[in-house]
């Protein structure tokens, strides 16, 4: 497992009121960030067992995978945290943290398109220590598929701007003086989404966040290396 900080993020937006250049903050603050492993582009996806497959697969998007291909996944998803979530306990010197995950893009998917979120909600009630806030996001309204967009099938909705989880998700009260570890598939730095849903939930009422991915997107040219 490795660690990074996530540094404050901000949107320059043009506001027609004043003639002037806006800033927005996506996030406004240094949040603690760890991750699995880097994720590369090219072909890795391919490849059974790295990480870029194991992310791949259990987004479940493009050609459905067969049952027993889905469940492979999973089960080394959940090697994957079974690993590193006791190590951020550890790190982060927390008695308790509950676990929240970005939800996906869509307000609707089918089951076997969630399974990212099942299996991480499976392996945090099979830990001590951390409390299972899985269902405290939830998306609402459609937003484009980042990873998809580029190549014009990113489906409905508004890229990500300064704001966007508070305008297309729920997120519950219990998050409320809460220290959340906050988890997503993949961290990629210009994004953004991580960090609008780390603001949010602070914007909430929760107590600390911090944040972790399963991989994170290499920096070089990092916004070209999606599958």
């Amino acid at each position: 497992m490795n660690s990074f900080i996530i540094n404050p993020s901000v949107q320059h937006a043009f506001d027609v009121s004043t003639n002037q250049l806006k800033v927005k903050h996506f996030l406004k603050r240094d949040i603690q960030a760890f991750y699995h492993s880097d994720y590369s582009g090219g072909g890795q996806w391919k490849v059974q067992g790295t990480i870029e497959n194991i992310i791949c697969t259990l987004k479940n998007d493009i050609s459905p995978y067969p049952l027993n291909v889905l469940q492979n996944a999973s089960q080394q998803l959940a090697n994957v945290l079974l690993e590193d979530l006791p190590q951020i306990l550890q790190q982060t010197g927390k008695s308790n943290i509950t676990i929240c995950v970005i939800p996906r893009a869509k307000a609707k998917y089918n089951p076997d398109q969630l399974l990212f979120i099942a299996t991480v909600s499976n392996v945090v009630n099979h830990l001590s220590g951390f409390n299972n806030g899985t269902n405290y996001i939830v998306r609402h309204t459609d937003t484009k598929t980042t990873h998809r967009a580029r190549w014009g099938h990113g489906g409905n909705g508004s890229m990500p701007y300064p704001g966007i989880t508070k305008d297309t998700c729920s997120i519950s009260t219990e998050v409320r003086g809460k220290d959340i570890l906050l988890i997503d598939d993949l961290y990629t730095k210009t994004i953004n989404i991580d960090e609008d849903c780390i603001q949010a939930l602070l914007d909430n009422g929760a107590n600390s966040v911090i944040f972790y991915s399963v991989g994170k997107t290499v920096s070089k040219n990092s916004t070209n290396l999606f599958f």
